[in-house]
């Protein structure tokens, strides 16, 4: 206990020094950090931006990249993008688009013929580059027969047009697998939606509400990319005018770089929101450190608090900008970092100046508020450093996660020295200003009182302060001057009172109760949202698109590879067995079973020597017109012996889904993979939008988890640092229901727990430590009176900072609820709840809990005598008055 005492006397000593050294050299302090936050701000000219989202979003460490990677070593990804068809992102260059019916069927004849005529204006696109033309014929993926690969459904379509052209009967469109003309069945569950199958089934589709196509393009140098992203753009311009020429349909466009583009859309939506955001939380400060008295009002110092913040934010930006970094915008959030954290901060430096005596010079008043804020203050500037240094660790999986906890880290350090520099020196010219009484706008010296009654109305109502000639007396004199600010005066003379009554503190404890049923209501249905549209903004092509892909096609999932990397006996019958159950209940695209089929159609057993099983495979299967294109899914490798075998082989499975798509993926994904550790057929399965939800939990959790973790360990060694083991005891506590009620509420307000959220999460719990440890330090750490008695000095002292903290902040997040973006949405209902929830438990539930729980305060003995009794009363009155026990020499 000793040594806690020493320690915490150390620092607050160490505090003292380093406040008086800053009042010392006020000029120094005050320009240095404007220097160089203006040097460092002109790196901007650096300024890039992110372009690859899945560097972004997907987890960097899975095994979907390494699966991948293998896949692409034997059958190429490019060239198989046609196949592996993915729900949102597909590598490579691509334009997609979803044709859907206003009235009718898409598959009517005047739809069918608006859809072909469509096909042959995007196909007939010019991309003028270089003095050259090029068009789809000069950027498609190629087929083994030289041809751009074109989706089925438009064969399909020719087809029907074709038959009704010559009064021929219209081939019937089965769904999900249709016969094509050339006698292969090809998989259309991905290019029609909306599907409603005739009556029995025996007619094929009777009805189908959309249609998606897909243009892939082949880029094989640096012109070919910059022709392909050309076409891209001229493609979404000309589904806009065939929009707008044919109303009788809907078209929805994706291309390759939808995603990046309306993923950095976000940052120039939100350029007005929060501009709006900086003025009304500057017009807030500016108001809260406002009063009546003209001297002692400090509207210039809630200004500099955003000053000092946006000056950390942009020397953080700028040391960004020349390490070679790119932008994205998660670093829409940490503007808001800072600004929580440099607000408790300013505003319990001015009010504990408020509590320093006026009779004291200026240095001294300064070193007394080092001393009194700056220890709560580096503990949780510590803290932030700790949980998202954890984030920013190379252990992160997710890099938007990690590249977010790395700045937000740079901008929390840099706004603590910069209050320490910046904002102190300031608070030094503040105090001449007020210990001379000079107006604390004009500058100009206030007349006396006598001299004030001369002057004209407006002259006094400008002028009016309190002056205090008594400066040795021992009569709190200065106090009163300071409550009449608004929130002080409220603070002291209403809610104090109110919060610590008897019959009030059970429906705040009930309250609670309350809150904690709906907090764990929602705990137990967060899920995960690996789902790429969530950061995008809302008003854009992306979400669009995969509003009617989700409304059209969500009863298939994506088409998953099924690749078989080794050579095993498909001659043998138990793994031609085993092979069909692998694959029993999905929607197949197989190689096998077809050829498995063609052999029993020929009355030759399936079950055969290797040879015969692999010669039958080459000369006969494959060279049928309707098989050719499976040669494609096939690897054949020459024995010692000369004899062929297949040394790989692949093929595509489709699983029927739900409205829950993704998460029936992730489950899917999971059985798949234990099912190929276990089986003796050794295969992996592949699609590109598995590198988004391979781990995504996990990977999301993780950081989450680490920086919780990392913030408890810290609290719990701090305890040996603390004057009192109790402080860090409540503040874990503090910390655990507010993350708690914070996870839940989000999951009821339908935020999924994604790396945006988790961000949110982590910053939530040093903006719980952040409100909270001041007012619990200073309780525990009181010494006589009763619990209540403290609770209402603590509230007096630290209240009205954190209140005008949460005021501040608050009404700063509210412009991003204007921003149609999902990102920004995310952002403010996890901010906003973290500020909500935090201010319910720092002004009402520690309030009232610390009144009936530990730590215990000694109550001072009733003395006899009428002289002890009221030297009893006087005392009390001087601690009430929040003077330092040194004023007290009179009584």
């Amino acid at each position: 206990m000793m040594l806690r005492q020493v320690l915490h006397e150390g620092l607050r000593t160490s505090f003292h020094r380093l406040g008086r050294f800053v009042a010392n050299h006020p000029v120094f302090f005050a320009s240095g950090p404007v220097l160089l936050s203006v040097l460092l701000g002109a790196s901007f000219s650096r300024y890039r931006v992110e372009e690859d989202v899945e560097h972004l979003l997907a987890p960097k460490h899975s095994l979907a990249r390494i699966e991948g990677s293998l896949v692409d070593s034997l059958f190429p990804v490019n060239r198989s993008r046609h196949a592996l068809y993915s729900d949102l992102q597909t590598p490579g260059r691509y334009g997609r688009l979803i044709v859907t019916a206003r009235r009718g069927s898409v598959l009517d004849p005047n739809h069918a013929e608006l859809v072909l005529k469509l096909h042959r204006v995007i196909t007939q696109l010019r991309v003028p580059m270089r003095g050259f033309n090029y068009t789809f014929t000069h950027l498609c993926l190629l087929d083994n027969s030289k041809s751009c690969i074109v989706d089925d459904m438009i064969h399909a379509l020719e087809e029907m047009q074709a038959a009704r052209t010559s009064n021929r009967s219209t081939p019937t469109l089965r769904y999900p697998v249709t016969r094509m003309r050339d006698g292969r069945d090809a998989y259309i569950g991905h290019q029609l939606g909306g599907v409603q199958p005739s009556p029995g089934g025996r007619d094929g589709v009777r009805v189908a509400r959309a249609l998606q196509l897909t243009y892939y393009l082949q880029v094989v140098s640096p012109l070919n990319e910059l022709v392909a992203a050309r076409w891209e753009l001229m493609f979404c311009q000309e589904l806009e005018r065939f929009g707008h020429a044919h109303p009788e349909l809907a078209l929805f466009p994706f291309t390759s770089s939808s995603l990046q583009r309306d993923f950095q859309r976000t940052s120039r939506v939100s350029r007005r929101p929060l501009l709006v955001s900086l003025a009304v939380c500057l017009s807030l400060a500016v108001l809260c450190c406002s009063m009546r008295d003209c001297v002692r009002t400090k509207p210039w110092l809630g200004l500099l608090a955003l000053v000092t913040v946006s000056l950390a934010t942009l020397t953080s930006a700028g040391i960004f900008n020349l390490t070679g970094s790119k932008y994205n915008s998660t670093y829409l959030g940490i503007p808001f970092v800072t600004l929580g954290h440099g607000l408790f901060g300013t505003f319990e430096m001015l009010s504990s100046w408020r509590r320093t005596r006026e009779d004291q010079h200026v240095k001294e008043r300064v070193a007394a508020v080092f001393s009194d804020c700056m220890l709560p203050f580096t503990a949780s500037t510590a803290l932030h450093l700790v949980t998202f240094g954890i984030g920013a660790s190379p252990f992160t999986n997710i890099e938007a996660v990690r590249l977010f906890c790395r700045n937000a880290c740079l901008s929390v350090l840099f706004n603590y020295l910069y209050i320490l520099t910046f904002y102190g020196s300031n608070l030094v010219f503040a105090g001449y200003l007020e210990n001379n009484y000079r107006h604390s706008l004009f500058c100009r010296r206030v007349p006396k009182p006598d001299m004030l009654q001369q002057k004209p109305a407006w002259y006094r109502f400008l002028m009016y302060t309190q002056y205090n000639e008594e400066t040795a007396s021992s009569e709190p004199g200065d106090l009163n001057s300071y409550e009449s600010h608004l929130l002080v005066a409220f603070m002291k003379r209403y809610y104090c009172d109110w919060i610590t009554n008897t019959y009030v503190k059970p429906f705040v404890v009930l309250f609670y109760l309350v809150y904690v049923s709906f907090a764990l209501m929602g705990y137990l249905q967060v899920s995960e949202g690996s789902d790429l549209s969530n950061v995008v903004a809302t008003e854009t092509s992306t979400i669009s698109y995969t509003r009617a892909q989700q409304r059209y096609f969500s009863s298939y999932s994506p088409v998953i590879g099924f690749y078989i990397y080794e050579s095993i006996e498909y001659w043998n019958a138990s793994v031609q067995e085993d092979l069909l159950e692998y694959t029993k209940g999905f929607e197949r695209i197989s190689w096998f079973e077809s050829y498995i089929n063609y052999l029993r159609l020929l009355n030759v057993s399936t079950s055969q020597p290797r040879n015969n099983f692999t010669e039958r495979l080459r000369s006969g299967f494959l060279r049928q017109e309707r098989f050719t294109h499976f040669s494609d899914d096939i690897i054949f490798g020459k024995r010692a012996d000369g004899e062929y075998e297949v040394v790989a082989s692949r093929m595509f499975l489709i699983a029927k889904t739900t409205e829950n798509k993704r998460e029936e993926m992730s489950i899917l994904l999971d059985t798949l993979r234990k099912l190929s550790l276990t089986s003796r057929v050794k295969f992996i399965i592949f699609n590109p939008s598995f590198v988004y939800m391979d781990r995504y939990a996990s990977s999301v959790g993780a950081p989450l988890k680490n920086s919780c973790i990392a913030a408890l360990f810290l609290l719990f060694f701090s305890t040996f640092l603390a004057a009192d083991p109790l402080v860090n005891a409540w503040l874990t506590v503090t910390v655990a229901s507010v993350e708690f009620g914070v996870v839940g509420f989000m999951t009821l307000l339908r935020v999924e727990l994604d790396c945006v959220s988790v961000l949110c999460l982590i910053y939530g719990v040093n903006y719980a430590v952040d409100s909270s440890a001041p007012l619990v330090s200073a309780f525990a750490l009181g010494r006589e009176y009763t619990r209540t008695r403290w609770v209402k000095l603590v509230l007096e002292h630290h209240g009205v900072p954190a209140l005008q903290s949460y005021v501040c902040y608050g009404a700063a997040l509210l412009p991003l609820a204007a921003v149609p973006s999902n990102l920004t949405r995310t952002l403010f209902r996890c901010l906003f709840l973290t500020c909500i929830i935090s201010a319910f438990h720092c002004l009402a539930i520690l309030p009232v809990l610390l009144t009936f729980l530990p730590p215990s305060k000694k109550k001072r003995r009733d003395r006899k005598g009428g002289a002890n009794n009221q030297e009893e009363i006087e005392c009390m009155e001087m601690v009430d008055s929040t003077r330092v026990v040194d004023q007290i020499t009179t009584v």
